[in-house]
């Protein structure tokens, strides 16, 4: 891959959350950006993701091919359950010197298996697969949201990445690496997610959630238990718990893979599951730009009053 190459055009694969931030993003700094989704295929949704691209000055394609072609940059930002489909029907269309950095939440195995897909050309004609894996929240940093790199290509893509702003390091020229180190943090990541949200759905219901928060605090000072830390961890899982539980089946993969038994993996995926599930059952919805409280959807989904503490009083309902 000639380095001295500046990154013009880029396609984003998926216009979900972190597909719409990195586009908006790209675009504001004039780069030429297209978009492909499934969505825009669906009566039902079409219009809106429409809208969602002309408001973030992005180009939207209706096949896989016009948003893959004439582009420097591949980025595939879909769920963890689609990632290695995406992976095997843009093989084919892409072309010599495309850098296609997978970002997704997959399984070392799965990201080797995709590279050999987008990689089926010969050594001089093929597209470069690199591996991202993705450190943090994207909403938070946005482009500067910390990711690992991977693959023979990971070192020159991470310099092209840069120069867009982005905080991308090289870890390994292996296919597998840097999604091993994602995998294994979100066992611990979307593990207290899930615990949080089942310790806090308890304590509410016992009016001993002041007094739970407290001790968290004492135990672990400094991580934000009497602060925001609550609102948050729950938030992440009522807004994306079904991505998250489909992540989470992926890192049981990669456990298995090097013989280790998933039991605390799939035990948060079906946490996560559940609160997406007894949501919808109740047809509770929580747009992401309105303040967020995990006593509110507590008290939905519970259905009940919750019984207070007679030395502490409700802070929110």
């Amino acid at each position: 891959m000639n380095n001295t190459l500046p990154i013009r055009r880029i396609a984003i694969i998926g216009f979900g959350e972190v597909g719409g931030i990195f586009g908006n993003d790209f675009a504001k700094q004039g780069l030429e950006v297209s978009i492909f989704d499934i969505l825009l295929a669906s009566e039902r949704h079409r219009s809106q993701m429409l809208a969602k691209a002309q408001a973030c000055g992005v180009r939207a394609d209706d096949t896989l091919s016009d948003c893959l072609r004439h582009t420097d940059l591949v980025i595939s930002a879909v769920t963890a359950s689609a990632a290695l489909e995406v992976a095997k029907e843009a093989g084919p269309i892409l072309h010599r010197n495309q850098i296609f950095l997978d970002i997704n939440s997959v399984s070392p195995d799965t990201k080797r298996k995709a590279a050999a897909h987008v990689e089926q050309g010969t050594a001089h004609s093929a597209a470069h697969f690199v591996e991202a894996a993705v450190m943090g929240a994207v909403p938070a940093k946005r482009l500067r949201v910390p990711m690992l790199l991977g693959g023979a290509h990971s070192v020159a893509a991470g310099l092209a990445l840069r120069s867009l702003g982005m905080d991308a390091t090289a870890l390994s020229d292996q296919i597998g690496v840097a999604s091993a180190v994602k995998m294994c943090r979100s066992v611990m990541v979307k593990g207290l997610e899930a615990l949080a949200v089942e310790c806090l759905l308890a304590a509410r219901q016992y009016g001993a959630q002041d007094a739970v928060l407290e001790s968290l605090a004492a135990t672990y000072p400094g991580m934000g238990w009497k602060g925001q830390l609550p609102d948050y961890l729950f938030s992440r899982v009522a807004e994306h718990g079904e991505r998250r539980a489909a992540e989470m089946h992926e890192v049981a993969q990669a456990l298995r893979e090097v013989g280790v038994e998933p039991m605390m993996a799939l035990a948060a995926a079906q946490r996560q599951q559940q609160l997406v599930y007894e949501m919808a059952q109740r047809n509770l919805n929580f747009p992401p730009t309105a303040p967020f409280s995990w006593r509110a959807l507590a008290d939905a989904i519970l259905c009940t009053e919750p019984r207070e503490t007679s030395n502490s009083s409700r802070k929110e309902s």
